[in-house]
């Protein structure tokens, strides 16, 4: 069961895109060897803008990862490739769909929505979340989903696709109509949407 997360935002210095490509993309051998790292996503947001979305089964799994090689790459070459220090958020994970059986092909594609809840309707945003995962699992062509509460309090969905069209058919589909359908109810802000490319992803079934 995924119960932890992270989600790392990474800027990179003018003329540094590439660099930052390389070194996520060389930090995947390194994460694989991880078992308690269940699943990690390299993403890139936009232009110059980078980062690691990845889950873990418990505290003490997270912080390992958080001591891990990756972290020290992260440290070791941060003045070179990062116009500044890293963005880490801790993330309470609140429902999960993970792929059954082997993924055919790398996602290529990820979505990432965060959204505060309205004042003293937290325990209701939370119920919707968890109930969605069941809407996801029927969709074939949603990868990955994960539910999510920040260390900022803000709630979320992160999920990968393996290509526009997997993403589009969530776009479409039940979760995002039932989210707007609940809106005035149950959410404090408009959520903010960010189209992600996948660079990089371990994701064990």
């Amino acid at each position: 069961m995924i119960t932890r997360g992270l989600l790392v935002r990474l800027e990179a210095k003018p003329g540094e895109e590439s660099a930052v490509e390389d070194f996520l993309r060389s930090s995947l051998p390194l994460v694989q060897k991880e078992a308690g790292t269940t699943a990690w996503f390299a993403v890139r947001f936009g232009r110059g803008e980078y980062g690691i979305f990845d889950v873990f089964p418990d505290d003490a799994s997270r912080d390992a990862h958080l001591a891990g090689e990756v972290a020290k790459g992260l440290q070791a070459r941060g003045e070179k490739l990062f116009s500044r220090t890293p963005r880490i958020q801790k993330l309470d994970v609140l429902a999960s769909k993970l792929p059954v059986g082997s993924v055919p092909q790398q996602d290529t594609k990820g979505l990432l929505l965060t959204f505060k809840a309205k004042a003293g309707h937290e325990q209701e945003v939370e119920s919707f979340l968890r109930d969605a995962e069941n809407l996801v699992k029927e969709e074939p062509k949603t990868t990955a989903w994960f539910a999510i509460h920040t260390s900022e309090g803000e709630y979320g969905i992160f999920d990968v696709f393996p290509d526009n069209g997997g993403r589009f058919s969530h776009l479409v589909g039940h979760v995002p109509r039932e989210l707007a359908k609940h809106a005035l109810t149950l959410l404090g802000s408009v959520p903010d949407m960010e189209m992600l490319n996948i660079e990089a992803e371990k994701l064990a079934a």
